[in-house]
């Protein structure tokens, strides 16, 4: 009988790099983000005593698709993406659909990272990356068992990469990441030189079911 692999930890990756459209979509997302830092003074103020390196909007604004119709077009193939992901899982929705229930900014500056964190009550969450300077910080994940791993050896550096307790990815603009919510990851520390322009942009999601 052949060794049976099981329990698999998805994540989607779609480059929207690849498609025509991404260079203007990519360049009106970052006019978008940048303008909503500049504008969002409360958020900025959030970021400040969260001590966020940067900024965000995540508890702010809850209204991204309906303030701006650049996030409105991308809420639209987040929407289609999130439909295709759950339907790969198997997903049984009972006739319904998820839906998008949180949408947000994060400028992140050099020296910034994002400790490791999941996003409960959700069913679906992701990253779309909009810029990534040089030395932006990776998103890594983490193998769901690994606090039950007690004594399990390390895995060898030429194990395959579904072996691993972690997976690190780093983004380029125009890479979209959907994975299930109770996936625990974190936003490696930003490398890249403080200069105008050096920010890691990206906008973050959830979806829910109910």
């Amino acid at each position: 009988m052949p060794t049976l692999s099981l329990f698999p930890t998805r994540i989607r990756h779609t480059a929207l790099s690849s498609e025509p459209g991404w260079p203007a979509l990519g360049l009106e997302l970052e006019e978008a983000c940048r303008g909503l830092a500049a504008e969002d003074a409360a958020g900025r103020a959030w970021a400040k005593r969260h001590g966020y390196r940067g900024y965000t909007s995540y508890a702010s604004l809850d209204d991204l698709p309906r303030r701006a119709t650049v996030f409105g077009a991308l809420k639209r193939r987040l929407d289609r993406e999130a439909a295709a992901f759950a339907a790969e899982l198997g997903l049984e929705l009972g006739g319904r659909r998820l839906k998008l229930d949180s949408l947000w900014v994060n400028l992140l500056r050099p020296g910034g990272a994002h400790s490791g964190h999941l996003h409960p009550l959700s069913v679906l969450s992701g990253t779309l990356y909009v810029a990534t300077p040089e030395g932006a910080g990776a998103i890594r994940f983490e193998d769901p068992r690994l606090p039950m791993m007690m004594a399990r050896p390390p895995v060898g550096p030429d194990a395959d990469a579904a072996l691993r307790s972690f997976h690190t990815h780093q983004p380029r603009p125009g890479d979209l990441l959907l994975w299930e919510s109770w996936l625990r990851h974190e936003v490696m520390p930003h490398g890249g030189k403080t200069s105008p322009g050096a920010e890691r942009i990206s906008l973050s999601f959830n979806y829910g079911w109910g």
